[in-house]
């Protein structure tokens, strides 16, 4: 029976970007798919463009850190404008604001990033002193521990114009994420995927969060079915651990779980790294998969003597 308190138009509110916009198609789509009482045209799409989006001259970083991805489509459901925003989990801060909840998370993609060079195969091919864009710390650190050599630019923008500009010469590399290629149906760009060994993917890279408000029991309704338990239990663990680390994008932070289905255990490493790739440090741990979030915080504790490695 169809739910009763269901408003007449579900507003899903998401970026403009087309990598977004996808995702957000993806929702929709998993909705329609779970309640086939739903008219399609009764689940529509509220596009806005965020801060984030609008900031192409520096590394977030320097802009002010992570929630500038998330604040315009988060104040669509907290003035009720939608009912439900989309997020990519790696773009969401570890604090949410009050009166709002992420307690649905699509099966997870491939986590894992992407080196994207037109020349060379493999980041170990690129010359001397080549130029290496991204406009992730994370990217940034890990790229200088593996070849400090290179010249790191910041390159903004979304997934087709960090593309366009590889093309156009303004660098001989880029990295972009596996998932949102895979997404957008660009996987022919990917030179090689990066063995997570070598770069460690960001914390819920290739997770895509539905958050709603709290007190919305006809969203919750909708939305469980399309829940994912092990993705939920990965990206806890991942962000538990970000969390004790401080978890804004001024400290180049890399996680990244494993389920073992078979076993109910999960894998987790994670690490962090100076921005200039100087120093580094990195440990693992692994527990029953319900204890996801005490494993994260506890692989946190690990990893943050002091911290003594950020650079202001």
């Amino acid at each position: 029976n169809p739910m009763p308190s269901l408003p007449d138009i579900i507003y899903l509110s998401t970026r403009a970007s087309p990598l977004a916009v996808a995702q957000a198609e993806m929702v929709r789509d998993a909705l329609l798919h779970a309640h086939p009482t739903i008219e399609p045209d009764r689940i529509q799409l509220l596009t806005m463009t965020t801060t984030g989006d609008q900031i192409q001259d520096r590394t977030l970083m320097e802009a002010g850190g992570k929630g500038l991805f998330t604040k315009e489509i988060e104040d669509a459901l907290i003035d009720s404008r939608a009912s439900l925003a989309i997020h990519s989990m790696k773009d969401v801060p570890t604090e949410l604001p009050p009166g709002l909840v992420i307690d649905c998370l699509l099966p997870r993609a491939d986590a894992r990033d992407a080196f994207i060079s037109p020349e060379e195969t493999s980041i170990d091919d690129l010359p001397q002193g080549a130029v290496l864009g991204t406009a992730s710390i994370r990217r940034q650190a890990l790229v200088k521990r593996l070849r400090p050599d290179l010249e790191v630019i910041p390159f903004r923008g979304n997934v087709q114009t960090r593309l366009r500009k590889l093309r156009q010469g303004e660098a001989a590399a880029t990295f972009l994420a596996v998932a949102g290629l895979d997404r957008l149906g660009n996987t022919e760009v990917i030179t090689n995927v990066m063995d997570p060994e070598q770069m460690l993917p960001a914390v819920a890279q290739g997770a895509i969060g539905i958050q709603r408000r709290t007190d919305d029991a006809a969203m919750a309704e909708l939305l469980a079915p399309l829940n994912c338990s092990t993705t939920t239990a990965c990206v806890s663990a991942e962000r538990a651990m970000l969390a004790v680390l401080d978890g804004s994008c001024r400290t180049p932070i890399a996680g990244y779980a494993l389920p073992d289905v078979t076993s109910g255990s999960l894998w987790l490493r994670g690490s962090i790294t100076r921005p200039d790739g100087g120093y580094h440090r990195e440990a693992d741990i692994r527990g029953p998969m319900e204890n996801a979030r005490e494993l994260g915080l506890e692989l946190g504790q690990i990893l943050r003597p002091d911290l003594p490695l950020v650079q202001p």
